[in-house]
């Protein structure tokens, strides 16, 4: 008889990028191309300098 171990999850990676992919969704719906380009650079990551 096999034992299921259940692992209690700290960080729910899918959840998290399904919220993160449906507030975006929501963020640019109706949006022009141009809209949409002033959005995605004002929301891209900044890349830091060391």
């Amino acid at each position: 008889m096999k034992t299921k171990i259940k692992v209690v999850k700290e960080f729910d990676t899918v959840k998290t990028f399904r919220e993160i992919k449906n507030k975006i969704s929501l963020d640019i719906k109706g949006m022009t191309f141009e809209q949409l380009q002033e959005y995605l650079d004002k929301t891209k990551l900044k890349v830091k300098s060391t």
